[in-house]
């Protein structure tokens, strides 16, 4: 017999979450053992299991990504104009996540936050004195964590930034040395990135189980009133990611590569369609090369250098959710964040998209991120996972259709004729 697929399983569990949570009170006992308690104990076995992958995933990813980018002979005139596509793409779609958590505000609930009725732990007094007391003169403090004195105690200390900034430099520098240590250091770190995309999917076996856990104890702890704000959530989501999808992307094939864009999303429908179902960009990527080459007629030498590196680097839907969803927590917990603060989620979603890698809910790892950069407790994640399967779905089509219209415009920059033509 087949084995259910993920998201079914995750589907699921959401639904015995829902009965079970319904069906108990947090003074609920079975033998003896608070029933809360085990709730409890299985989320925080969860969470801390995708907290463990953070450092090696993030930095194994962001050094594979720009050592093969390194490796191409396309890496100068292709290699800007790639870079300066993906950087543009996701950083509008940031933005777009931005301006419409701000104006939709899924995080408050009758004129206030959201916290009770999701269910959501007081914030230490410590914790919000730090978040209140920053201001526009953080922002400087954001480059100088770029460049941390001890990159072992920042990655030890949740300081991503300078990990991901030093991942980088490592990653570009690491294909300017001689050829015996070259391939010795790049076999090391693909040999890294598999292992620790194979572990991730290992976590995500128990993602059901983990999702059961968190879902049950907010169920139980404050009833259904919780799904209201996720509804206004994945509503603000699916806004912003078709704002993405329909406008901004055909936008900028029609102005900047001058093909249609109804041309595109046709010839690119199986690829969009298996994103969607596998909600992998990375499993996505043999499909997504032959439809930019056979259907959109992009040459194999544009598809070969621009795509594999879009897997990689190229997360315009995740960027755009992790921005979403840390603004959507910071109004939860009835945070009023500054602009040094925003600037600093716009910066980090920037900078993480491009180490997420491209498997399902990766991007949760990234999330927990952007809370720490801001100053927010990273078990509050838990409160999406209830809607981030379809929303993962949904993101990795982005994805995947962004990296598409990458290859079209970077193949029309560089000359070539017949894409996307009758």
């Amino acid at each position: 017999m087949p084995r259910l697929a993920l998201h079914w399983q995750i589907l699921v569990a959401l639904v015995l979450a829902l009965l079970a949570g319904s069906l108990t009170s947090p003074e609920s006992e079975l033998l003896g053992v608070r029933i809360l308690d085990v709730y409890a104990f299985l989320g925080t076995l969860f969470m801390n299991a995708l907290k463990m992958l953070i450092v090696p995933l993030i930095m194994a990813s962001i050094v594979t990504g720009m050592a093969g980018m390194g490796e191409s002979d396309a890496l100068g005139r292709m290699g800007m104009r790639t870079l300066l596509y993906y950087l543009t793409t996701s950083l509008l779609a940031i933005l777009t996540g931005l301006l419409l958590v701000n104006l939709l505000q899924p995080g408050i609930v009758d004129g206030g936050p959201a916290h009770e009725a999701l269910g959501l732990d007081p914030v230490p007094a410590e914790t919000l004195q730090k978040v209140e007391g920053r201001d526009a003169g953080d922002v400087v403090d954001i480059f100088l964590r770029m460049v941390p004195p001890n990159i072992v105690q920042a990655a030890a200390n949740g300081q991503m930034l300078g990990l991901i900034f030093f991942s980088l430099l490592f990653g570009f520098f690491m294909t300017r040395i001689e050829s015996p240590y070259r391939e010795s250091l790049d076999h090391f770190w693909q040999g890294v990135f598999r292992v620790m995309m194979r572990m991730t999917d290992w976590v995500m076996w128990f993602a059901p189980l983990g999702v059961f856990a968190l879902v049950a104890k907010v169920v139980a702890t404050t009833g259904f009133d919780a799904f209201a704000p996720l509804l206004r959530f994945f509503v603000t989501v699916v806004a912003a990611l078709g704002v993405h999808f329909f406008i901004t992307l055909p936008l900028i094939l029609l102005l900047v590569a001058r093909v249609p864009a109804w041309r595109h999303y046709k010839a690119m429908l199986p690829a969009l369609l298996t994103a969607f179902s596998t909600a992998s960009s990375s499993a996505t990527l043999p499909i997504t090369m032959d439809c930019v080459e056979k259907n959109a007629g992009v040459s194999n030498r544009t598809t070969s250098f621009v795509l594999p590196l879009g897997a990689t680097v190229n997360m315009d839907g995740t960027a755009l959710y992790e921005c979403v969803a840390a603004l959507f927590i910071a109004q939860a917990y009835g945070f009023e964040l500054t602009f040094a603060q925003q600037f600093t989620v716009v910066l980090v979603a920037l900078l993480t998209s491009i180490g997420v890698a491209g498997i399902p809910a990766a991007s949760l790892v990234a999330i927990t991120i952007i809370l720490g950069a801001i100053g927010l407790p990273a078990e509050a994640i838990g409160l999406i996972l209830a809607v981030d399967r379809v929303l993962d779905m949904m993101r990795t089509s982005v994805n995947v259709f962004s990296d598409s219209c990458g290859a079209v415009v970077i193949g029309r920059l560089e000359g070539e004729e017949g894409i996307l033509r009758a």
